[in-house]
């Protein structure tokens, strides 16, 4: 009896030794899991270099920035942007633009813009769509660093017999960006459910700025505020949050007056030709450095939305 006490004493110690080792092995998993994603957040990005626009000739490591960004106790955000003529490059910094007093009271610290272009190009476009100063642009010709955050590369970005212009005109159909369309056609129709303020804003600027269309908007004289926007007078469908036309309306005020208008300024280089087809995206990290927004672009026109942003940045 005293034998068989002994033997049950001593399976019960190593059964409760075992379920604690148990127990230290998976809090270590679960630690290690965690560091990971700490570190997958901008451990791609660590080692590529990216310009300042600001301080000409200086390169920076965009994954050694992110990382220092949030050691200080502030998240960050890092938007992978196109080239700087792109529809998502231009719509990214009209969407920063509105944001950023909002990201700003939600702990935001730095804002880091890549732009798939030259310095110049980067520069122009900012000071075009008044991106406030305080966003760090920095200037990646090659567009390294959205290849290295994940981004889509377009369609058929392999096949050197074909040119980028063609795969550009092949993707404002759909092809390599299956979101292309229904973002296009999105901003025709507008939805009845989800507000896009940043769309007016944009606006009111391109009219300050001297853009077309011209006539969405009536501003004050004094102050270019707005005193009415024409697409809420449209019956029925003028109340909606995001009215038809109002979006489609912006992109063409983009396009003709930037885009186009622009385009020797701000077109990528011969030999870069490549960041034609190539999409952006949006990363955004906590203040411990774990990601609160990974995004990708799956299609031209088709960025991040920033109401959505505001709920996981807190």
């Amino acid at each position: 009896h005293e034998l068989t006490s002994t033997v049950i004493s001593d399976s019960a110690q190593h059964i409760e030794a075992d379920a604690m080792h148990g127990k230290v092995l998976t809090v270590g998993a679960a630690l290690a899991l965690s560091w990971a994603c700490i570190c997958d957040a901008y451990a791609p990005l660590t080692g590529v270099k990216v310009a300042s626009v600001k301080a000409p000739g200086t390169s920076l490591d965009l994954g050694a920035e992110l990382k220092a960004a949030t050691s200080s106790g502030k998240k960050a955000v890092a938007v992978l942007g196109t080239y700087a003529a792109d529809f998502n490059n231009i719509e990214y910094m009209q969407r920063i633009r509105h944001y950023l007093p909002k990201l700003r009271s939600r702990g935001v610290g730095r804002v880091l813009f890549v732009v798939n272009g030259e310095a110049e190009a980067a520069s122009k476009v900012a000071e075009m769509v008044d991106l406030p100063g305080d966003v760090e642009l920095l200037a990646d010709p090659s567009g390294a660093a959205g290849r290295a955050f994940g981004v889509s590369r377009g369609w058929k970005p392999d096949d050197e017999d074909l040119s980028p212009y063609v795969k550009l005109f092949g993707m404002l159909f759909g092809l390599g960006a299956w979101a292309t369309l229904p973002a296009v056609i999105g901003g025709y129709i507008g939805n009845p459910f989800v507000a896009q303020p940043w769309i007016e804003d944009a606006l009111a600027q391109g009219q300050r700025a001297g853009r077309w269309p011209n006539t969405a908007l009536e501003l004050d004289d004094a102050t270019g505020n707005v005193n009415t926007n024409k697409f809420a007078d449209l019956p029925i469908v003028g109340s909606w949050p995001r009215r038809p036309l109002e979006l489609a309306t912006l992109r063409l005020q983009n396009m003709v007056d930037i885009s186009i208008k622009e385009w020797d300024a701000l077109r990528p280089k011969e030999d870069n030709l490549q960041v034609l087809t190539q999409l952006g995206g949006c990363l955004i990290l906590d203040t411990d450095g774990t990601p609160l927004v990974e995004y990708k672009d799956p299609g031209i026109c088709a960025v991040c939305n920033f109401e959505s942003i505001l709920d996981k940045v807190g």
